[in-house]
């Protein structure tokens, strides 16, 4: 039906074209080509135009869903980053509060250790004195002994041998 209105308006643009006899009453012809080629432009070029200006208008409000839908994927990722963020920041606080705790209890046990390898560092000297009296003594009363024995072995008793120890170690 489209194909036989577009070749009728066709050839009744032929039909009614002005020829030079007609020069005074061609108004009317050219008006009916104009209006002729006006309907034709319009049948075949409008479908096309509202069909190019709505995709275009279906893509243009696509992409401005898509963009709405990043802005607010964004807001909501920032919101999670701001709700992290504080997380963090009372994380480290609590971190920083047991730090010290933990600090003091590590100071306070290698205070403790330090005292007790005091402790035990005076008991050894105390020890090793007590010990190197003994020695001294030890040897001190061997060097009285062998000295009185080599001068004279006969004469000496036992009492006379004890006044003497006594005597050098007094």
């Amino acid at each position: 039906m489209n194909r036989i209105l577009v070749t009728l308006l066709t050839m009744s643009t032929f039909a009614l074209a002005s020829s030079a006899e007609h020069a005074d009453t061609d108004i009317i012809q050219r008006t009916v080509n104009f209006l002729l080629f006006a309907g034709l432009v319009w049948y075949l070029v409008a479908e096309p135009m509202k069909d190019y200006f709505n995709a275009r208008s279906v893509g243009i409000s696509d992409e401005l869903k898509k963009v709405q839908d990043k802005l607010s994927e964004t807001i909501s990722l920032k919101k999670e980053a701001l709700a992290k963020i504080s997380d963090a920041e009372k994380f480290a606080e609590d971190l920083a509060v047991s730090a010290k705790k933990e600090n003091k209890l590590v100071n306070d046990n290698i205070m403790l250790q330090c005292d007790t390898e005091l402790e035990a560092l005076v008991k050894q000297n105390t020890s090793l004195v007590e010990f190197e009296q003994r020695k001294m003594v030890r040897t001190v009363v061997e060097d009285v002994l062998s000295e009185v024995l080599s001068k004279s072995s006969d004469g000496f008793d036992k009492e006379a041998m004890a006044n003497v120890i006594l005597k050098k170690v007094a």
